[in-house]
């Protein structure tokens, strides 16, 4: 069986999200705020790379199991969201504000970005101590490459540097912000889906 086809039969939602660490990061959301996804029907779905949303679209649409579809990218792949979306039959001429009006969030730059500026540099470098990985970010930090860039900057950089960080990070940085710092994108993408599905 495809990895596309393996949601359950009682789905009633799909979002789809670029990667692993936005989908552990709107799953740790939801657990903060006490929602039940699987319980409510709703998958959270990795799609491995924006360009890769036709297939799902296709999939999970109305030319295939007809489910509600909703969404989250990156600043850098709206556009490719964007003429998807189109060609998948959603509207032409979409904008940002349009596209969230269809379920379709986009975070800037991405989703480490959304989470660093939210939590500050201090509070995002206290997780990274508790994760025992603060004296790797420092001699990071250290390097020419890092020295003109902002702290943000070198964070983001630090988070996207090893496999598996991305995924542990995005889980741990939501986990760390209050209800009022939840990105805008994250908690939207979320409200529009619980929304619009029936009770």
């Amino acid at each position: 069986m495809d990895a596309m086809d393996a949601i359950a039969d009682d789905v009633r939602a799909v979002v789809l999200v670029e990667g692993l660490s936005d989908r552990a990061a709107l799953q740790a959301l939801a657990t903060m705020t006490g929602r039940d996804l699987a319980g409510d029907g709703v998958a959270v779905v990795a799609i491995g790379g924006a360009t890769n949303i036709s297939r799902y679209l296709a999939l999970y649409g109305p030319e295939g199991r007809d489910l509600l579809l909703a969404g989250l990218c990156d600043a850098g792949e709206e556009r490719a969201f964007r003429r998807r979306l189109t060609r998948a039959g959603f509207g032409d001429d979409l904008t940002r504000a349009r596209m969230e009006q269809l379920g379709f969030f986009v975070c800037d730059l991405d989703l480490e970005d959304e989470l660093i500026r939210a939590l500050g540099v201090d509070a995002d470098e206290r997780e990274i101590e508790q994760q025992g990985e603060l004296a790797s970010l420092r001699i990071m930090q250290r390097q020419p490459a890092q020295r003109g860039r902002t702290a943000e900057q070198q964070l983001r950089r630090f988070i996207g540097t090893r496999s598996g960080r991305k995924i542990r990070y995005g889980q741990l940085l939501v986990e760390a912000l209050e209800p009022g710092q939840v990105p805008a994108p994250l908690v939207g993408v979320l409200d529009w889906v619980r929304s619009r599905l029936p009770t």
